[in-house]
């Protein structure tokens, strides 16, 4: 991750063994525990940064070498009660350096390193977090731009992205109710709560995150695992049987499904990632629902795989910078750069041109982005609007912050009509 990559591409690999010991490919336990490790470091990498470099003002290497200690540094600067006991981390980090050859060299540097940080904790600690960054383990133009956004809120919602995220689950209708699935759990020895609210009737967030295989009937396609932000994209498009509906950056195919959950509508799911868009078909043969037609094609060209016949819904979940998600995933606000943002905003404008027009007059299109920067979200919209006088603003959430109660991510959502008297 620190050298570009997402988590999503590196983690998988270990699933193949590698060169370096082990090279036996890991088990699934060895692959939790290094995405939980991943995770918890993510979330306090500004922290971690900066007490490297307060006990060490010097260049760490290898770059391994480095990668182990911020791991080790966000473990133990956790507060109270912290996973592992003092001894406990000092010693498995030196262990780890004795499995490396590159840095076999360096155990008496870490545990010195490590031992100097639980004596002085507390010092190091206030120092640390005078920063922003370490404060709130964002980078700072992130940091900037969400004060600038959310003045009341900005604090709260980097907050909330320290906490690892709720698991909510959306209960396939097709297989029946939420109530139904709620005893089904239950009897697993699992329990949920029941978010109210419009758009979330099927949707039940576990009191306690569980492997998708613990999930009772999940390979019979009764549950799928879904934020309940993203469960309100389907439901606000409002398919219809019959209708002709274009999902057009589709992959993995989570809101496919549910248009297909909710109505006999023929779908067409586009996505430019052959990899990605193989995983749609994927989704639906799990949950036992009508095929939908899955292309891998750019919505951005219709040149290339429009057939001229006008679309009843078009939903248009962009590509953005994924603000709204980074307690999801928290090596995003890493890996995004200032610049990302007015590049995205900028694809995102351009899909809305291209696909407006495939809409038959009376239609409706959703813009959604798992955003909570405004330039991808209210501004992008309100832009639209006054670039097409045929578009009509229908009631829709717009901008959505995270939040606790009901646990959701950060979404955006505007809905289009276009005028019943527009041209074809």
């Amino acid at each position: 991750m620190l050298r570009g990559e997402s988590l999503a591409g590196a983690l998988p690999r270990l699933s193949a063994g590698t060169r370096q010991p082990p090279v036996a490919p890991w088990s699934a336990a060895q692959r939790g525990a290094a995405q939980a490790l991943c995770f918890e470091t993510l979330r306090g990498l500004g922290r971690a940064r900066a007490l490297l470099a307060l006990l060490h003002p010097r260049r760490v290497s290898p770059p391994q070498l480095e990668a182990l200690l911020l791991v080790a540094l966000a473990l133990a600067s956790l507060p109270e009660p912290r996973p592992y006991p003092d001894h406990t981390l000092v010693y498995e980090a030196v262990q780890a350096c004795a499995a490396q050859p590159r840095m076999r060299g360096a155990r008496g540097f870490v545990n010195a390193l490590l031992r100097r940080l639980q004596a002085q904790r507390e010092g190091l600690l206030a120092q640390a977090l005078t920063q922003p960054e370490a404060r709130y383990n964002h980078p700072a133009w992130w940091i900037e731009l969400l004060r600038e956004a959310w003045p009341a809120q900005w604090e709260s919602i980097l907050e909330l992205a320290a906490l690892p995220p709720p698991m909510t689950l959306r209960v396939n209708r097709r297989w029946g109710t939420r109530e139904q699935y709620l005893e089904r759990l239950r009897a697993a020895g699992l329990d949920a709560d029941a978010p109210a609210g419009p758009g979330l009737e099927q949707a039940l967030v576990l009191r306690r995150a569980v492997a998708v295989s613990e999930l009772p009937l999940f390979d019979s396609g009764a549950v799928s695992v879904q934020d309940a932000s993203a469960q309100l994209a389907a439901v606000l498009l409002d398919p219809q049987a019959a209708m002709r509906v274009l999902d057009a950056c589709a992959a993995p195919g989570g809101k496919t499904a549910h248009l297909l959950e909710l109505a006999d509508c023929e779908v067409l799911a586009l996505d430019r990632d052959a990899a990605r868009a193989a995983r749609i078909g994927d989704t639906l043969r799990r949950l036992r629902l009508a095929p939908a037609e899955v292309r891998c094609a750019d919505a951005a060209q219709p040149a290339g795989w429009w057939d001229g016949r006008a679309f009843d819904r078009i939903l248009l979940d962009a590509p953005c910078s994924a603000s709204g998600i980074s307690r999801r995933h928290p090596d995003i606000r890493w890996l995004r750069r200032p610049q990302d943002i007015a590049a995205l905003a900028a694809q995102q404008r351009e899909l809305l041109e291209a696909l407006w027009p495939l809409l038959r007059p009376g239609g409706r299109l959703l813009y959604a982005t798992c955003s909570q920067f405004p330039a991808e979200g209210a501004e992008q919209a309100t832009s639209f609007l006054a670039r097409h006088g045929d578009a009509l603003a229908l009631a829709a959430p717009g901008q959505i912050l995270p939040g606790r109660s009901p646990e959701r991510d950060g979404f955006f959502y505007a809905l289009f009509a276009k005028r019943a008297d527009a041209t074809a």
